[in-house]
C-alpha cells in the first residue's frame, strides 16, 4: 500500500483523527500539546498518528492536505486545520459542536 493510500485509509477510518508530533500523553511540540488539550476538553475519543514515527506520512500529508504544518485535525474526512484554528474553535464552542456531531453520526 502506498503512503497516500495509508493516509486516505486513516482519514476515512477515523471520525476524529489528529496528525501530531508525539502522542496525546506525550506531545513533542507546543502546537501539538495545545491541540490535544483543546480536543480532550471535548470529552470524546480520537485517533492520532505520531508523524515523528512515520516520516513517510510526515512528508506526504502536507501535499495531500494542501496544508504545510502539523498538527492537522481531520473530522469526518475533512481537514479542520492546525493548532490556531482548533484552539480558536475550542474557545468559541465550535469544536465541541463539531466533535459531538462527528461522534453522534458514527453511533447512529
Amino acid at each position: 500500500m502506498s503512503t497516500l493510500d495509508t493516509i486516505k485509509e486513516q482519514i476515512d477510518g477515523n471520525p476524529i483523527l489528529l496528525y501530531m508530533k508525539g502522542t496525546p500523553r506525550a506531545p513533542q511540540c507546543g502546537f501539538s500539546a495545545q491541540t490535544v488539550q483543546a480536543l480532550m476538553t471535548c470529552g470524546e475519543r480520537f485517533a492520532f498518528v505520531n508523524i515523528l514515527e512515520n516520516p513517510d506520512i510526515r512528508a506526504e500529508l502536507p501535499k495531500f492536505a494542501n496544508w504545510p504544518t502539523f498538527p492537522q485535525l481531520w473530522v469526518k474526512g475533512e481537514l479542520v486545520g492546525g493548532c490556531d484554528i482548533v484552539v480558536e474553535m475550542a474557545t468559541n464552542g465550535e469544536l465541541q459542536t463539531l466533535i459531538t456531531e462527528a461522534v453522534g453520526s458514527e453511533t447512529e
